[in-house]
């Protein structure tokens, strides 16, 4: 692909027969309008996105992006990065806030606090992402984002929210927070990451699996085996856009109208018809986040 290909958006895929949801985007980082995005998912049946929160200014603004939309859901929470850097500062910066100053379990609290006022709005279906990321976050701050993960799933379990999870190298730690703390009713792998040994834990456990456009990816094949093995009622689809677009259009911006990509990759591999496949995961959504 030719390098000036790479801001060229890629086209828009054959429309899906039965409508679905992009069940984790983060319109907030895209170009172009709200409005833009969801017309364009819309005409290729993605009619319906779940906005998820990372940080305290995102989780605001996505719980007032689904409070003016009927298209759009919001979940909230600070992301498993997000709170060694409230706790610890960032003097790099590399977040979208800029550099930032430590403040220490106090400005942890007061975050969740907020994370746990948004969460009772009703347009708010979700808590999440939260969970582990031991792949940027170093031994320092895995404290920090322990706890914080805990304060999720007890805000998730205290308003009936779905728990939607980021789980990056940190499979084992994750499955024994939620054992230990007791996982709420709904709960939500993100961009699942884990092989089909762990997809059969999840899925025993009632958990749901969220692939995203990595699943294409020539190198996915443990994920492919994961999403074989992952039971048709638990699976969802997500973009993470503008992040993990999949191929053939992977290094360029990702967007919710891209889901067909990946919902057609996906019912290959778990032998279905793209029709099927579509109808399970509409259902599987809808039941995840309680819409």
């Amino acid at each position: 692909m030719a390098p000036q290909d790479k801001n060229t958006p890629p086209p828009l895929p054959e429309p899906l027969r039965v409508a679905v949801a992009d069940s984790h985007t983060h319109l907030d980082m895209q170009e172009g309008t709200v409005e833009e995005a969801l017309a364009k998912a819309a005409s290729v049946g993605v009619t319906t996105v779940v906005q998820v929160g990372c940080d305290l200014a995102g989780s605001r603004w996505a719980a007032e992006t689904a409070a003016a939309y009927d298209a759009v859901h919001a979940t909230v929470a600070l992301h498993p990065n997000e709170a060694p850097r409230i706790v610890l500062g960032d003097p790099e910066g590399w977040s979208r806030q800029g550099a930032r100053e430590p403040g220490g379990d106090a400005a942890l609290d007061a975050a969740l606090a907020e994370i746990d006022r948004l969460a009772a709005l009703p347009q708010v279906r979700g808590v999440g992402e939260t969970g582990l990321d031991y792949f940027r976050t170093g031994a320092e701050g895995m404290a920090a984002q322990e706890r914080s993960f805990r304060a999720h799933i007890e805000i998730a379990k205290r308003h009936g929210k779905a728990l939607v999870i980021h789980d990056r190298e940190a499979h084992d730690d994750v499955l024994r927070i939620l054992r230990e703390e007791g996982a709420p009713e709904r709960v939500v792998f993100h961009c699942y990451s884990g092989d089909a040994a762990m997809a059969e834990v999840c899925a025993a456990a009632g958990y749901f699996l969220s692939f995203a456009g990595n699943v294409t990816f020539k190198n996915a094949q443990p994920l492919r085996d994961a999403l074989a093995v992952a039971p048709s009622e638990l699976v969802l689809v997500e973009t993470d856009a503008p992040f993990l677009t999949p191929a053939p259009y992977r290094g360029r911006a990702n967007a919710p109208y891209l889901v067909p990509v990946t919902l057609r990759a996906m019912a290959e591999v778990k032998a279905m018809t793209e029709d099927e496949l579509a109808t399970a995961v509409a259902a599987n959504t809808a039941r995840a986040f309680g819409y």
